[in-house]
């Protein structure tokens, strides 16, 4: 069969593609043994890892790699969608703010309950001080 147009990648490919040098040493193995170029425990003596480990390598891999392929929603995101997530967004925020002003009245409530004294002389203090400015304004 004549094959036309350009010549096949093989795992060359894989160093034109972003990622460690492990992780592409790793994609190498683990494509070499699934083409037949490569034993499986002679990948696993080069990766120095164990078989174990190697299948669990392999099935992260091409789930990865499946998963990526699902095809997906034609187009680009709407508006609307684009909207809807930052209204999201915002509406988390505005709760965290919530939760932590609520916070810190019941923090304030709790003390309140413990130490009603101290709160209520601090107010005894405020008024006498008010009190002695109104007297001292007159003269």
């Amino acid at each position: 069969m004549l094959m036309r147009g350009r010549y096949p990648a093989g795992l060359e490919y894989i160093d034109k593609v972003e990622g460690s040098t492990l992780a592409k040493e790793r994609a190498r193995a683990i494509l070499a043994t699934m083409f037949g170029e490569l034993r499986w425990l002679e990948a696993c003596a080069r990766l120095g890892i164990r078989e174990t480990r190697l299948h669990q390598l392999r099935q992260e891999a091409l789930q990865a790699l499946v998963g990526s392929l699902e095809p997906g929603t034609a187009g680009r995101p709407s508006l609307e969608a684009l909207s809807e997530s930052q209204r999201i967004r915002e509406m988390e925020q505005a709760l965290t703010e919530k939760e932590r002003e609520l916070e810190q009245a019941l923090v304030r409530a709790e003390v309140a309950l413990i130490l009603p004294h101290a709160t209520n002389g601090a107010r005894k203090k405020k008024r006498r001080a008010s009190a002695k400015l109104r007297k001292q304004k007159p003269r």
